[in-house]
């Protein structure tokens, strides 16, 4: 389990490596006046200390049991939600997940309803941020499936970045894959993949996106053996090198048996990261 413990870390931060939610959802947490701190509410910002009492909806947040990092690699289904709760009662990917002892399984990097592939879910909030934050130098490629082959200024534009919603956004990638009449797949790659980036970004140039999958996170790739609508623990061996590309400390390994799958690599020669954002050599995954 990665240090929690440093001094002065912020509230909202603490909150979420103990697994309670997202950062944001913290925020949120905080502002509504769920969270007090030595007996007083807390505020939005408010930095604590391992010595300090925090409790939640006036329950007191007791000091993390040492875990070891486990990391789950799913392969997800269209039409299924990636959130714990909706008024609507559709399916969510946290319901088909194995339960944990202690705290909850934490999702990284989510997809929208009709996207599937590959998602992450790990314990260990910090190894989550780690995971998805922008600085880390992470990216993400996708399959996508559009209906006809775009022109070479269509990638062109593509790749140098369009204004959308006041933000410019474009891939670091793209790439043809292969196709035939009118449907046509590409790679493309992001650095960070905010909400709908990949649909809008090719419905900026006139195409719609027909199918789009996740095939990578960074040097995890979904792997060809992992049935649709089901997950696999990764290995301890797979774990020990995604920290070290991570340049994180090797996990406390589980004291339990392997099964033959989980010895199978998930992941592609990647570079170190620290932090820096440095860009990668990889290889495309199939669809």
């Amino acid at each position: 389990m990665i240090d929690l413990q440093r001094m002065d870390d912020k509230l909202q931060k603490v909150l979420a490596d103990r697994g309670l939610g997202s950062r944001r959802e913290m925020e949120r947490w905080i502002s509504a006046g769920r969270i007090v701190v030595n007996g007083s509410t807390a505020c939005l910002g408010q930095r604590v200390a391992a010595s300090d009492r925090i409790a939640v909806d006036g329950r007191p947040l007791n000091r993390p049991k040492s875990q070891p990092i486990r990391l789950l690699v799913a392969n997800k289904l269209a039409g299924v939600l990636v959130s714990r709760k909706d008024p609507q009662g559709r399916a969510s990917v946290f319901d088909a997940l194995p339960p944990l002892r202690s705290g909850r399984w934490i999702a990284v990097g989510r997809l929208d309803l009709q996207t599937t592939g590959l998602i992450l879910f790990t314990n260990d909030g910090a190894f989550a941020h780690r995971l998805a934050h922008p600085s880390t130098g992470i990216d993400r490629e996708y399959a996508v499936r559009v209906n006809g082959r775009l022109a070479e200024d269509a990638l062109r534009e593509l790749k140098d970045g369009i204004l959308i919603d006041g933000h410019r956004q474009g891939f670091s990638d793209i790439r043809y894959y292969d196709g035939q009449g009118g449907n046509h797949w590409y790679h493309v790659v992001l650095m960070e993949g905010r909400n709908r980036e990949v649909r809008q970004l090719f419905a900026s140039v006139g195409t719609a996106v027909t199918r789009l999958k996740r095939v990578r996170y960074g040097p995890v790739v979904l792997p060809p053996w992992l049935p649709r609508g089901t997950c696999q623990e990764m290995g301890v061996r797979d774990l020990s090198r995604l920290c070290k590309i991570l340049g994180l400390p090797a996990p406390r390994q589980r004291t339990r048996r392997r099964s033959a799958s989980q010895e199978r690599t998930m992941l592609i020669p990647y570079p170190r990261l620290d932090g820096t954002g440095e860009p990668a050599v990889r290889r495309r995954p199939n669809c």
